[in-house]
């Protein structure tokens, strides 16, 4: 994207964690942006959006934008003819990236919904606005769990790890069809799971990553304040104490399949490329925003261990199931982590050749533990976002 960007772009899934960074991209760049979304914890999207404009400090730039609340599985996109007509006008580049990222097996008939069932409106509009280009934003795990190198081509048919992994798989095949058949040009962009700013530490979403320390930094006030304050009775039978410095010890073994990696970038990495893909993407292509080396749970685990001044965390290669009986700590953190324990332990590489090229060899920055304290650092300071709830 050239510095100074002054198309329109319509921009879905604007009060999530992707879509605000790239409203503050695009608005930063000079571009206009038409923002739809929806009303949710009874605000409007205009109140939403206004309150991301003021957390991303770039409310001077509201003239440029424009917002619109709309139900995208409705006809129209939930728009009246008005308002349809009038984003029409514009000839928007159409960047898709709301989505329902949950997991669950229950949330099948929503995510399908919001994940494929909307496509069908959204890409209508681009036809009948004459959209120069459509942009998806779809996940790296469409590769499903069987490749050992995933690269940038169309997903044959995977083995997926869950309903989000499956819909949006369903998805791409959804917009290569339905924009092949309507003459739209369009490209798809694979990020993987994506953390705050490497460079400030800021982000306004706490979950992936984040929700995982949260969760060991709960466990371990509740054995800390066992230890001080009633005596550490409960504690010493689990073997937990406290050292002479301060650092609590505490037996808390993980169980994944096998080793591997957590694939992770940061925002700043993520809006980087896209500025690069919307700016220069070849019509049909996919690229992947990945890390070029990612890091071992050992690794983070490490990383959590110092973070949070603690010793005692062990990877356990190999199913509990029928193994040794499990401690309430290790038992509370391995039931919460399981949804995710895919992620925990990929042996899958992404073949980066078109992003690589697209964006000039931009390299992913390496997540240090400079970066993850500074990342940490700055939740904690927002109470992992309770702070920024009006967001």
């Amino acid at each position: 994207m050239a510095e100074h960007d002054h198309r329109a772009y319509l921009l879905t899934g604007v009060t999530g964690f992707l879509g605000s960074h790239l409203m503050a991209l695009l608005l930063q760049r000079g571009s206009r942006v038409l923002a739809l979304g929806r009303r949710a914890d009874g605000r409007g999207l205009n109140e939403r959006v206004k309150s991301l404009l003021e957390w991303f400090r770039i409310a001077g730039l509201s003239s440029r934008l424009e917002v619109f609340e709309a139900d995208l599985v409705k006809p129209d996109l939930g728009l009246d003819l008005y308002d349809y007509r009038k984003v029409r006008r514009e000839k928007p580049v159409i960047i898709h990236c709301a989505s329902d990222t949950r997991f669950s097996e229950r949330n099948r008939r929503a995510s399908t919904e919001i994940n494929v069932h909307s496509l069908k409106g959204i890409i209508r509009l681009a036809k009948d606005s004459g959209s120069p280009f459509f942009h998806y934003i779809s996940t790296a795990y469409v590769a499903g769990r069987s490749l050992s190198t995933s690269y940038e081509i169309p997903v044959a048919d995977p083995k997926f790890s869950n309903v989000y992994e499956e819909t949006k798989g369903t998805a791409e095949k959804e917009v290569s069809g339905l924009c092949a058949a309507h003459g739209i040009p369009y490209a798809i962009t694979r990020p993987s799971i994506v953390y705050g700013d490497s460079r400030t530490g800021r982000s306004n979403r706490f979950n992936a990553l984040y929700y995982h320390v949260r969760s060991l930094q709960i466990i371990r006030d509740i054995y800390t304040a066992d230890i001080l304050e009633r005596s550490g009775t409960k504690s010493d039978k689990l073997g937990i104490h406290l050292g002479p410095d301060g650092t609590l010890h505490m037996p808390l073994r993980i169980f994944v399949a096998g080793a591997g990696y957590i694939n992770l970038i940061p925002i700043d990495y993520f809006t980087a490329a896209m500025a690069k893909i919307l700016e220069n993407a070849r019509p049909g292509s996919i690229y992947h925003a990945t890390d070029d080396n990612p890091k071992t749970i050992g690794q983070l685990a490490g990383y959590c261990e110092r973070f949070l001044n603690m010793k005692g965390i062990q990877i356990i290669y190999g199913n509990q199931n029928g193994g040794p009986e499990l401690n309430p700590p290790e038992e509370v953190f391995n039931k919460l982590i399981q949804p995710y324990l895919p992620y925990l332990c990929d042996t899958r590489r992404f073949d980066k050749s078109n992003t690589l090229k697209i964006t000039g060899g931009l390299a992913t920055p390496e997540i240090t533990y400079e970066v993850f304290e500074r990342c940490m650092n700055y939740a904690v300071s927002v109470s992992w976002g309770k702070r920024g709830r009006t967001l």
